[in-house]
């Protein structure tokens, strides 16, 4: 089976690739722009079959298509900051480069699809999230990605396609340098010798979720998912920023020993206060069954962090 990644070289992209170049009988091709930075070591892999381009160009997004039986739709202006700054461009790539992606997948006759949508497309209900919840987003990213639900539970019906969205919520880890998620931007501000901003008070949650067990998910919802069908992908624990910016110092100071300060800033536009997800669908239906743990996934972060950045673990 040929799986083409879109936005491959980004952060769950790359993780992606580490874990799935090996699998017997799979190859994996990847379609980048190449925003995401330099290509990251599993990117470098000779089996690896790559193209470059943007998911806003149709005919690019169809040469990469041609061959593949499945697809897993990644590439995205990602950020509800970034969305509000600039609306037009989140808008862009995020509907019409998922409506570039399933027109050709439609004519080249590709079997799956799967779309990293976000919790941002429920927006503002009160936790915890699940399936049931009607759309009501907050911000353009946010309503880029409900349009992105929505087109691929249409060309489902309409057209047949195997089609899966899957809500990611915030999902941390390895390869992660060029990430502005929470997690990443606690980790890059510590190595810079700056402060761990937290904006609000810290009482707002996220459910936060390892990268490791998200690409369990995906692997898991091209075998399984039913065409058009919509998952919750999440760790199912609420965790306050304020508590997670407390694990992160405690970790980098005991490990990489480095005093960490903490500090508040302003609320950002089109945050809410609390968001962590229901994953019984998905432990029905998917088989999914997160396994790593805040404490061990923030470890593991940290110990990929200190190797990329040649950080010494104090003494």
């Amino acid at each position: 089976m040929r799986v083409l990644v879109t936005g491959g070289a980004g952060f769950i992209g790359t993780n992606l690739v580490a874990a799935w170049i090996n699998r017997p009988g799979l190859r994996v091709r990847v379609l980048d722009n190449g925003e995401s930075g330099p290509l990251q070591r599993p990117l470098l892999d000779g089996r690896l079959e790559r193209v470059e381009g943007d998911v806003r160009e149709a005919e690019v997004v169809a040469r990469a298509i041609a061959g593949c039986d499945a697809v897993v739709h990644l590439a995205a202006a990602t950020g509800v900051a970034e969305s509000i700054r600039d609306p037009r461009r989140s808008v862009e790539v995020n509907v019409q480069g998922t409506l570039n992606l399933l027109e050709a997948a439609r004519a080249a006759g590709v079997a799956r699809c799967v779309f990293a949508s976000s919790n941002a497309a429920v927006g503002a209900h009160e936790p915890p999230l699940d399936e049931t919840h009607p759309l009501n987003p907050v911000s353009p990213y946010g309503a880029g990605k409900a349009a992105g639900e929505a087109l691929m539970t249409a060309y489902a019906k309409a057209f047949g396609l195997g089609t899966a969205s899957l809500r990611f919520s915030n999902v941390y880890g390895p390869y992660s340098e060029h990430k502005g998620s929470v997690v990443a931007a606690f980790f890059r501000a510590a190595l810079a010798g700056e402060p761990i901003t937290v904006h609000g008070d810290g009482s707002q949650t996220r459910d936060f979720v390892f990268v490791e067990d998200l690409c369990e998910a995906v692997w898991l919802a091209l075998q399984r998912a039913e065409p058009g069908s919509v998952f919750q992908i999440a760790s199912g624990v609420e965790t306050p920023i304020g508590e997670l910016a407390e694990q992160v110092r405690r970790l980098v100071e005991s490990e990489g020993g480095i005093r960490v300060a903490v500090r508040h800033a302003p609320v950002r536009a089109g945050d809410v206060a609390r968001n962590y997800s229901r994953i019984e669908l998905a432990r029905a239906r998917l088989g999914y069954a997160p396994r790593v743990g805040l404490a061990q996934g923030l470890r593991r972060t940290w110990e990929w962090w200190k190797a990329a950045r040649g950080v010494l673990t104090a003494a």
